[in-house]
């Protein structure tokens, strides 16, 4: 099955393959914030940051399998498998997007 998603979020979830960590930094706007177990990592600096110490521990593959809306943003439901305790499991990312670039990401069960 194939989920299209709008491009700033189809090119979130192409970088999140990429090993360089600026890719994923690249898909935020200067003010973004990221929140995923209870931390909050805002700009740019603190996103890359985020990317890194996620792929020191683990690898993980997110296939989105589902995009819809709520309250301005689009909730992508995935499938995300890998190395880390719980694996597999469906995770929903809440994503605003501002243009071309993602201004707000929430990563829950």
């Amino acid at each position: 099955m194939s989920v299209e998603l709008p491009a700033p979020i189809a090119r979130y979830f192409t970088a999140d393959l990429d090993p360089n960590p600026q890719a994923i930094a690249d898909c935020f706007s200067d003010r973004a914030i990221i929140r995923d177990k209870n931390q909050v990592h805002a700009g740019p600096d603190e996103i890359r940051q985020w990317k890194v110490d996620y792929s020191k521990k683990y690898i993980a593959i997110s296939t989105p399998i589902s995009v819809a809306q709520d309250r301005g943003r689009a909730v992508v439901t995935c499938h995300v498998e890998g190395n880390f305790p719980g694996s597999p499991v469906d995770l929903r990312f809440f994503f605003r997007v501002e243009g071309d670039l993602i201004s707000e990401l929430e990563i829950t069960v």
